[in-house]
């Protein structure tokens, strides 16, 4: 069981309030003793994710994120990220939806979901729900995804999308331009030694979520398959 000890914790914490160039190179150690520590979690959680669902594989340095920050289009030019993130997606066109993790003091936490549909998904996916919203209604108001994410979260319109009808029994889906869950961690469960199952264990509950949205976004509004 692959586990985030509290040191790396603390060296989040101690990066965020010395956030330059030569604190991290006098703490190097320390960031390399944590990112060896994230690719054994990412890689755990890949393999365990990977006997349930069908996931893109990828090597350890790919499942996490660099530490370091794209600053040249950003008014923060604060040189590194407080945080340690990874992420995985789902394989072939069939399966739908990737696996985000974050340890962050104070903040760490998984999201899983569809961040940022293609106009054409986003269409599919509201003239999908437009047709029959009980299903998602049924995966969204069930006992483990309640339990394990409350409720659905992501960016909605303010309005109804265009061509909808505003007045339609399935409006508060049809406003959302994103699709995503989130479950929070604290300090406390992120360096518990039972955090990866906890992660995997929520992961596996989101699978009903997007089983749904893999099949609606493969096949047009007719159920005929769009890929062969």
């Amino acid at each position: 069981m692959a586990t985030i000890s509290k040191s790396t914790i603390k060296f989040l914490k101690d990066l965020k309030k010395n956030n330059h160039k030569a604190w991290f190179e006098k703490n190097k150690s320390r960031y390399e003793a944590a990112y060896e520590e994230m690719w054994a979690f990412g890689t755990a959680v890949q393999d365990e994710l990977s006997k349930h669902d069908e996931l893109v594989p990828l090597s350890p340095k790919k499942i996490i994120k660099r530490i370091y920050r794209d600053v040249r289009f950003s008014k923060d030019k604060t040189p590194y990220k407080s945080y340690i993130m990874g992420g995985l997606k789902r394989d072939t066109v069939w399966k739908r939806g990737s696996y985000m993790f974050r340890v962050m003091p104070g903040e760490s936490g998984i999201g899983c979901g569809f961040w940022a549909p293609e106009k054409d998904d986003l269409k599919l996916i509201r003239t999908q729900i437009a047709q029959d919203p009980k299903p998602l209604r049924k995966i969204l108001k069930s006992k483990k995804f309640k339990d394990t994410f409350g409720e659905l979260q992501g960016d909605k319109l303010k309005r109804a999308p265009k061509d909808f009808d505003p007045e339609h029994e399935a409006i508060d889906l049809l406003r959302y331009k994103q699709f995503l869950t989130y479950r929070l961690f604290t300090d406390d469960e992120v360096t518990d030694n039972n955090f990866q199952k906890e992660v995997v264990k929520s992961f596996r509950a989101v699978r009903p979520f997007f089983d749904y949205m893999s099949e609606i976004l493969t096949h047009d509004t007719n159920g005929v398959p769009l890929y062969k």
